[in-house]
């Protein structure tokens, strides 16, 4: 299998990266909302650099930046924003999200982030441990302090998370002041169970209706949903 992935005005390589290319960042990237003459945007934990790039195609114009603690992912996300149309708009740091947010000025008018930590996606086989890595790596009350000191006044918030920690999460934003503005859950297949909350956090409280997108009708036959959302990246969509 190759080690690049290829999108349609981009690539991106990624070995040295542990996350690979998946669904979640590409639904994530697709469909996170922007805020009006975004100028400042920041990418939390971008491992290979799949959503700074997935913005930089959103956007036309705006810097986009990006913290990254792991020395593989970093070298790979680097390599990829060096290698795409958009270099001199793309930017990484190499630090914990807590030394960025000590020494970040900010503000941000866009966050974004795939948190690396999914507890049901464990396959090491020390369960427990692999699970308590992920976790630790960036817990969601770290992430969101980061996120409520860093963001603009009328910034947004958007985030990627398993459907069973998404009323967790909600409730840890609303201590901050984070407020849920549009919220997608998403399907595997049409009938099971809803395994992802795609959610966009804002500081004003809102009314707002959850989403739902289904990715598959059948093996490989994806909805007209899906395909619509990411067919300004995938090359076969």
């Amino acid at each position: 299998m190759s080690d690049v992935f290829h999108f349609k005005q981009f690539q991106v390589a990624q070995q040295g990266a542990a996350m690979k290319v998946g669904t979640d960042s590409v639904l994530l990237g697709a469909w996170a909302p922007l805020p009006e003459s975004p100028g400042q945007l920041l990418d939390v934990g971008s491992g290979n650099g799949l959503l700074g790039l997935m913005l930089a195609q959103r956007c036309p114009s705006g810097d986009i930046e990006a913290v990254e603690v792991d020395p593989g992912a970093y070298v790979c996300c680097v390599e990829n924003f060096e290698a795409s149309p958009w270099a001199d708009r793309l930017f990484c740091y190499h630090c914990s999200w807590e030394e960025f947010v000590a020494e970040s000025a900010g503000p941000y008018d866009m966050i974004i982030s795939n948190p690396p930590f999914h507890p049901e996606q464990v396959s090491s086989h020390e369960p427990a441990r692999e699970r308590a890595r992920r976790e630790a790596s960036l817990p969601f009350n770290s992430l969101l302090e980061g996120v409520d000191r860093l963001l603009a006044e009328q910034g947004l918030f958007s985030v990627v998370v398993p459907f069973a920690s998404e009323a967790d999460f909600t409730k840890l934003a609303a201590a901050l002041g984070l407020y849920p503005q549009k919220v997608l859950r998403v399907r595997g297949r049409a009938g099971a169970p809803v395994k992802r909350s795609l959610m966009a956090f804002g500081r004003t409280q809102v009314r707002h209706t959850p989403g739902e997108l289904v990715i598959e009708e059948a093996r490989h036959r994806y909805t007209d949903d899906y395909k619509n959302l990411t067919r300004d990246f995938y090359l076969k969509m």
